[in-house]
């Protein structure tokens, strides 16, 4: 059996690979037996490029949501208006897979950040397992839930407001931020949205869930863009005692971090369209 992931939305395109980019995140993943999508991106693009990579998106039995952000949800919409537009009746509904605050409003400034679809709409078409703990869609696949933030150097700082239980407007830590882990026979393949949870963070708490030292790669999003010398250089440090085959940095991973983080594992080239493939 076999791992496919293949990157539908990323900021980065690659050569002679004629996709569609946009600044967001939308993975497909065919593992144990289910059809995973991870994200939807900020539009439609992620249908246009699952029918060139021959996807057909009616046939996911899962959607996780890394966290609330646009550029992660406001493909939601329009996966609906596809369904829609197919009349796709499901003999079940698809698992939709999320962080109870992930859909909370957002702003940054006065500009709206968060998710843009009503809970009714939502509840037509999936079946919300919202959840603050790790979430097993099999045996293999974790989503991780709330991701606990124990070293110095991340996920300190909030990214715009939110509001509380008390429909208080708050600073937004982005709690909701989380990760899919998939364990193979080689050790842990982790697949991230933002990483707003901090990179290290994740990896640390994938590594505790599934009870494995081993990491055969991370791909996604490692929330370091115009990040501190600080930050990329604790970054740096944790990767070099890392036991990790290779890594994938995107999306919210500026250059300047990517030729850090490359003094210290092997880094590989990320872009929509690509598709990778391991054993499970």
């Amino acid at each position: 059996m076999t791992i496919k992931i293949a990157v539908l939305v990323d900021n980065n395109t690659l050569i002679d690979s004629y996709f569609c980019g946009e600044p967001g995140v939308s993975y497909y993943i065919e593992a144990d037996g289910r059809k995973i999508l991870f994200d939807t991106g900020y539009s439609n693009i992620f249908i246009d490029n699952a029918h060139t990579l021959n996807i057909d998106l009616s046939q996911i039995t899962d959607l996780a949501l890394s966290h609330g952000h646009n550029d992660h949800t406001w493909g939601l919409n329009h996966l609906i208006q596809h369904y829609d537009r197919r009349n796709c009746c499901f003999q079940k509904k698809i698992d939709l897979i999320y962080h109870p605050d992930a859909l909370l409003p957002k702003r940054f400034g006065s500009k709206v950040i968060g998710a843009n679809i009503p809970k009714d709409v939502l509840d037509a078409y999936f079946d919300s397992k919202q959840t603050v703990k790790p979430y097993s869609l099999t045996e293999n696949i974790i989503f991780l839930g709330q991701i606990p933030r124990n070293n110095h150097f991340e996920g300190k700082e909030p990214i715009g407001s939110t509001v509380d239980a008390n429909n208080q407007t708050i600073d937004d830590y982005v709690w909701d931020d989380s990760a899919l882990v998939i364990k193979t026979s080689a050790g842990i393949i982790i697949v991230t949205g933002c990483s707003h949870a901090g990179i290290c963070n994740i990896i640390e708490y994938a590594k505790q869930v599934t009870n494995t030292n081993k990491v055969v790669t991370v791909i996604g999003g490692f929330h370091l863009q115009n990040a501190s010398d600080e930050i990329l250089n604790q970054t740096g440090e944790y990767f070099s005692q890392l036991d990790v085959d290779h890594i994938h940095p995107c999306h919210c991973t500026d250059l300047a971090a990517k030729i850090h983080l490359s003094k210290f594992s092997s880094i590989k080239e990320v872009g929509v369209g690509l598709v990778l493939n391991y054993p499970l």
